[in-house]
């Protein structure tokens, strides 16, 4: 049903009232600044009221996040049904002076769903939906759809059907130009999109869609959402959202906060491990191999090579007397310690006692070998002395620690990759070439996919956290006496006389509050928000877990994101015909079943509105070598730019490049993707609306204008490099243009041939 422009006047109604709700925007907004402002300028008092203070600071800005975010496109639509008008928008405001009614509905709302999905066959009800633009709280345009059709006849107007609802509002938004963030589709959300944002599958939902679907900004808008819907539940265990690296995150990083959503978690795999960051790159063998479940093994042995077995017995000296610590006391603790099944580190302590158990023993029968006939043998007493002074013996315990050392995964790992010999001896599975691709001899640094790998590490050491719980039961105690003392001074502040004449029904403090409770109140660690909290907790569990390009993940890194959502509720959004990391999958059931066996529902976005129709002309000759059976998404619009090829000589080709960014007249954001030398070339022209990127650099974003250098390449650099070519491809949302100087791949044959660097 196409949108019918309406008139002048309408559009002054609605700016009178769109005018109407900045003004209580602009209250909200009053109300809570100047609510923090009296909260900061507050100082001293009670621990109470300083708890209070800060639970206060937090409300107040977080509010002042969300008006803030709300500021731009605040109202954009209104249904109209029987007798009822609902303006829609981003977030929910109600007119305090006319008995708290409705005036804005946020967009999550249920009242406010038929705005997105209803249509002339199913109107829910609807008569007509409107489309408000607006652009600096000023109403620039105003677009009528008319589901019913007595309605549409008396407005005079065609009723009919493309299967795109507020079609100009949509087109708009497709063709405005990139600026380098991706903005969200409040606006715009279509039913198939809006079907997935508010399932209500509790299990693993699957969203496969092709390039240009809306992938990312469905699961973005699924996240805000659910924090809507089930706000107590998410609010406490927290939302995260993995990307494929860290520019995609940048690009993503203003969508949630515009709709109203500060507290989500967003990181990539080889960021997830606390206190690691991704800065190393692999080569595609060591990925592969790091990805494989394969590594398993690797990483269990070399734990079980640094529980060592002495080749000589070790001398130790023990007040004056001389003690051996030989391969059968090491083996016998070690077996013991094995034996309890606890992680390394847990296991740790065992080990030492056994040691230290023998060790004394070793001890008190030399000194009862030396005892005359008739004299007194050593007391179970002695013998447990013995064992405390030998646990503090520096000798001893240094010995008894290179037997079995204190381990934590960075160092485990750095001295497995750094090492030819502990990688022969916990790989010997692995080839020369495969142990060669993991050795590493420069140290410092991890790469993502080393990340999964220090999670695993992490199951099988454990954290001998003994000491760090007791350092926190002390402070705690302290924090109860100091809470308590001010109760007592609260209690004692008031005098006798005075209390009895109280009213028995006014409460006091120590009436309302408890110690522990008012300890609890002014730990600090209590007022960081969720994800702040989350992001360095390596056991923290989520409510909820979003996966973007999730066919990217590795079987190591499912492991890993696994064991952080117990309850297995998950949004997974990807293609798996645009994986291009060779540990990743082509098959969502071969991933999935192991951990939920058959929960999980596949749906599937149809309508690519990214890529227009002339640049999928060609992407879908490339998706056929692929995989014949993928459905191709069908492009809503065409750019009326047609892709274009141009044969350059190989010593000519930077130079043509740097002519093709040069002469880019079009608006908007361009994007130069070629193999890793070509992009290390081409590096210096990057700018503020240049990207010169990998194709893995590339995933997940999208560019006005793309031009990529010598594809063939591109498919040579990756075991899945028609893939990566796919992925390059479907990029653009305006124009499309290669230079080469390699013979193109056969899929790339329909491209029209250049003499000029953009012909269109």
């Amino acid at each position: 049903m196409p949108d019918q422009d309406t008139s002048h006047d309408e559009r002054e109604l609605e700016q009178q009232y769109v005018t109407m709700l900045y003004h209580r925007l602009d209250g909200l907004r009053d109300y809570a600044a100047t609510r923090l402002s009296r909260v900061l300028l507050e100082t001293g008092g009670t621990p109470q009221a300083r708890s209070e203070r800060e639970s206060f600071n937090q409300l107040y800005t977080e509010d002042l996040a969300k008006y803030d975010a709300a500021e731009n496109g605040l109202c954009f639509g209104k249904i109209d049904l029987d007798g009822e008008h609902r303006y829609i928008g981003r977030l929910g405001i109600l007119d305090e002076e006319n008995d708290y009614e409705t005036m804005l509905l946020d967009w999550r709302a249920p009242l406010a769903r038929p705005f997105y999905l209803a249509t002339p066959a199913a109107p829910d009800g609807v008569t007509r939906r409107r489309h408000i633009r607006t652009r600096s709280r000023r109403v620039t345009a105003v677009n009528d759809e008319y589901l019913d059709l007595a309605a549409a006849e008396a407005a005079g107007t065609v009723t009919g059907s493309d299967g795109v609802a507020g079609e100009s509002a949509l087109l708009a938004a497709l063709n405005a130009a990139r600026t380098g963030q991706m903005n969200d589709i409040v606006e715009t959300i279509q039913g198939e999109q809006d079907a997935i944002i508010r399932s209500e599958h509790k299990s693993v939902l699957v969203v496969q869609g092709g390039p240009g679907t809306g992938k990312t900004a469905v699961a973005l808008h699924r996240a805000a959402y659910l924090l809507y819907t089930y706000r107590q539940q998410l609010a406490k265990a927290g939302v995260l959202i993995i990307g494929p690296n860290a520019t995609f995150l940048d690009y993503i990083g203003q969508v949630l906060p515009s709709l109203g959503e500060t507290g989500v978690l967003l990181s990539t795999i080889g960021d997830l491990y606390p206190g690691v960051r991704a800065t190393r790159e692999d080569s595609l063998e060591a990925g592969t191999i790091k990805g494989s479940l394969d590594i398993l093994d690797v990483l269990k042995k070399a734990v079980r090579d640094r529980q060592e077995v002495p080749a000589r017995p070790i001398e130790l000296t023990f007040d004056t007397y001389r003690i051996t610590l030989d391969r059968k006391v090491v083996t016998r603790a070690r077996g013991r310690a094995r034996s309890s099944r606890r992680p390394h580190n847990l296991a740790r302590p065992i080990f030492v006692s056994a040691v230290i158990d023998a060790l004394a023993q070793q001890l008190a029968d030399t000194l009862g070998a030396n005892v005359v006939d008739g004299g007194n043998l050593l007391s179970r007493e002695d013998i447990a002395d013995m064992r405390d002074e030998m646990r503090e013996d520096p000798d001893i315990m240094s010995a008894v620690s290179a037997l079995w050392p204190e381990l934590t995964p960075q160092r485990v790992l750095a001295e497995l990759f750094a090492s030819p010999k502990r990688l022969a001896d916990a790989a010997p599975q692995l080839t020369e070439v495969q142990r060669a691709a993991l050795h590493r001899t420069e140290s410092g640094g991890f790469s993502a996919a080393d990340a999964p790998l220090l999670d695993e590490l992490a199951e099988l050491l454990g954290v001998d956290d003994a000491a760090e719980r007791e350092r926190a039961r002390r402070q705690w105690r302290a924090q109860i006496a100091d809470a308590q003392g001010a109760l007592d001074i609260l209690t004692g502040s008031a005098p006798q006389d005075l209390e009895d004449e109280l009213d028995p029904e006014i409460l006091m403090a120590y009436d309302l509050i408890d110690a522990s409770q008012l300890a609890e109140r002014h730990d600090v660690g209590a007022h960081q928000t969720t994800a702040e909290r989350a992001a360095g907790d390596r056991t923290w569990t989520y409510g909820h877990v979003i996966v973007d390009e999730a066919q990217e993940l590795s079987e190591m890194a499912w492991r890993m994101l696994m064991r952080r959502i117990p309850n297995r509720w998950m949004t997974l959004v990807g293609d798996t015909a645009q994986t291009g990391d060779p540990a990743g999958t082509s098959s969502w059931q071969r991933i999935l079943e192991p951990y939920v066996a058959q929960r999980w529902k596949l749906t599937e976005l149809t309508v690519n509105y990214r890529t227009p129709a002339e640049i999928m002309t060609t992407a879908r000759r490339v998706l056929a070598e692929i995989d014949a059976e993928q459905t191709v998404p069908r492009s809503v619009r065409e750019s009326g730019f047609v892709p274009w090829s141009r044969n350059v000589a190989t010593s000519d080709v930077t130079d043509t490049v740097r002519a093709c960014v040069a002469e880019e007249t079009g608006p908007g954001t361009t994007a130069v993707i070629g193999d890793h030398g070509l992009v290390a070339a081409l590096a210096d022209l990057r700018s503020d609306s240049v990207s010169v990127l990998t194709v893995k650099d590339a995933k997940g974003l999208e560019f006005d204008s793309v031009l990529i250098v010598e594809p063939q390449s591109i498919v040579d650099e990756s075991p899945r490099g028609m893939n990566d070519l796919y992925v390059a491809l479907t990029r653009a949302t305006q124009r499309l243009g290669v230079v080469h100087a390699r013979p193109l791949p056969a899929a790339l044959s329909d491209l029209t041939p250049a003499t000029a660097a953009n012909p269109s």
